[in-house]
């Protein structure tokens, strides 16, 4: 090998980009941004997807005649399939193609949005949204398996920046665009519009993007993907129903002893294998775990409160679903700005100093959303909070992703989009499931007592409580006696708002742990900023933990970026 690279010639060799020949640096550098550009457009519609039907809840809830169950399904449907199959996913994109993975799920997530638009039941509904969280899970692990290797190291830093800006907008521009097709063509068309948009980005990758996979992955982990898969539609399914049927109730221990059986057997069934879908030598590296913890923060703390920052806004202060969609933009600005003031933080600060500043930002916020409920102030008041929770919020999107992707060699970016993205959905899963189940058994109890003292029978209170739970309060008030409305107006506003602002406080919570798990597990000095260096330099020094697990566990293994094609 010395005596090779002594005979080579004098002038420095060239770098190929992605595999192909040699190009213009100017040339390789817009080719780059074009593929960074549709791979950020292509998650962005599947986190867009996740929450435009937020504020089209309750006009769905009336069309279809769905209870707070029933319209937390459309949401978590959607989730819960795209989350139980984002690693399967990953594993798929880097055996098979990253870009061959993303053409194939636009197309599946096509023809859900179309089957969605056209539903005629909630059970057709939710099954068409399932099959969207199919597709979903495809484009969006592949998409950031793309990213991943177009950039190096020194690179990732503004590149995930620019990514989370498009997702922060898609995030928290969601229920505002939803707002505005429900409120002007009605519910169904915030998913028929999915259908022009996916034809456009399927011309985009196969254009722009050139194919790339894992050459060492022989073989997809058939028993991996049914085991986990399996174990978690388990979990979250209990976690769902949950609060309907009771915690207690025989159906729900069933599911949860099942998810913990199958996930037990997941866990054994990666650590036989050769080359497992989860590598879990990743979880006894600090730095990956604290920002697995800044994840689940981010998600339960932070993103969840998309879901239910509508429903507020339309009860609290009697909005359409349009000007609610609106009303949601003091928090959707915070989070497409501050990425890019993230992009030159990040040149200075630590990624620890980052994630904490996001979680403790985000604690603030929420702190911030359930004072400015519980007092029921009016909306120039809380339009602080929503600022203040947008910017925390927006910080943590783009950080947490490129501190979990660094933690992880480049050769397998698709366990690693499949782990980060997994992570972020299992907190949203579960944020939506405990968030309301506290805003349901909170606002429930108080309208029932405001009901009854108002005239109500306790019958009748219980049963319009299930619809002022779901968001509907407009819907109960012409059900009630003329002299009761205005009262039954007024009860069941305050006590949607008492219900969300205990979930606020709930999410405030679960940011705080978080900051303190990141304190204590991030490593500051594998989270500095990259300033320069090669490729390889950066993958030692930000991936050392991992490296040195590998060779004590499995041997030896050579790994370079470079070497993708």
């Amino acid at each position: 090998m010395s005596r090779l690279i002594r005979e080579a010639p004098p002038f420095p060799p060239k770098k190929p980009f992605m595999g192909s020949s040699p190009v213009p640096a100017d040339q390789a550098a817009r080719a780059k941004r074009r593929i960074l550009v549709a791979a950020s457009l292509v998650c962005s519609l599947t986190l867009l997807d996740s929450n435009i039907v937020a504020v089209s809840l309750p006009s769905i809830a009336r069309t279809l005649g769905a209870g707070f169950a029933d319209i937390e399904w459309v949401i978590s449907a959607y989730v819960l399939s795209f989350a139980a199959l984002l690693l399967a996913a990953g594993s798929y994109a880097d055996r098979h193609g990253r870009k061959r993975t993303t053409l194939i799920g636009l197309v599946v997530f096509a023809v859900a949005s179309g089957l969605c638009g056209l539903a005629q039941s909630v059970l057709m509904l939710d099954l068409a949204r399932a099959l969207q969280g199919v597709g979903g899970s495809m484009v969006l692990t592949a998409a950031l398996a793309i990213i991943s290797h177009a950039f190096a190291k020194q690179e990732r830093a503004k590149a995930y920046a620019i990514w989370g800006a498009y997702v922060g907008i898609a995030i928290a521009g969601g229920p505002i665009v939803g707002g505005v097709v429900t409120g002007f063509f009605g519910w169904r068309w915030a998913f028929l519009i999915n259908l022009p948009i996916c034809i456009a980005l399927f011309i985009a990758i196969a254009a722009f993007v050139d194919e790339s996979r894992d050459h060492e992955a022989e073989r997809l982990d058939y028993a991996g993907i049914l085991t986990f898969s399996a174990g978690f539609f388990l979990l979250i399914w209990a976690l769902i129903d949950g609060n309907a049927l009771g915690w207690a109730a025989w159906p729900i221990v069933e599911r949860f002893v099942g998810a913990a059986v199958l996930l037990v057997a997941f866990l054994f069934v990666e650590l036989v294998q050769k080359r497992p879908m989860v590598d879990f030598t990743l979880f006894a590296q600090s730095t990956f775990l604290g920002s697995a913890f800044a994840m689940l923060g981010y998600a339960g703390g932070a993103q969840v409160m998309i879901f239910y920052l509508p429903l507020f806004l339309q009860n609290a202060f009697d909005l359409s679903p349009a000007m609610a969609g609106l009303a949601m933009l003091p928090f959707a600005l915070p989070m497409f700005l501050t990425p890019r003031l993230g992009a030159g933080l990040a040149r200075r600060y630590s990624g620890r100093t980052l994630l904490t500043v996001g979680l403790m930002t985000t604690v603030i916020g929420n702190l911030l959303l359930w004072a400015l409920a519980h007092s029921s102030l009016p909306y120039p008041a809380f339009l602080l909070g929503m600022l203040v929770a947008g910017a925390g919020a927006g910080l943590l999107n783009s950080e947490t992703t490129k501190v979990m992707q660094g933690a992880v060699p480049a050769q397998r970016a698709g366990m690693a989009s499949g782990l980060t993205a997994t992570t972020r959905y299992i907190g949203v899963l579960v944020g939506v499931a405990a968030l309301g189940a506290v805003l349901t058994q909170i606002a429930s109890r108080r309208f029932i007592t405001g009901g009854v003292e108002a005239g109500l029978d306790a019958e009748t209170a219980a049963e319009l409580a299930k619809h002022v739970t779901s968001g509907d309060v407009a819907g109960i008030v012409g059900t009630v006696p003329e002299a009761l409305r205005a009262s039954v107006w007024q009860i069941g506003n305050a006590a949607f708002a008492d219900g969300f602002a205990a979930a606020a406080l709930l999410a405030a919570a679960v940011a705080a742990a978080a900051a303190l798990f990141t304190v204590l597990l991030v490593r500051r000095a594998e989270t500095l900023p990259v300033t320069g260096g090669s490729t390889e330099d950066m993958d030692q020094s930000r991936g050392g933990s991992w490296s040195h697990l590998q060779r004590t566990d499995r041997g030896a293994r050579e790994s370079h970026p470079s070497d993708l094609h």
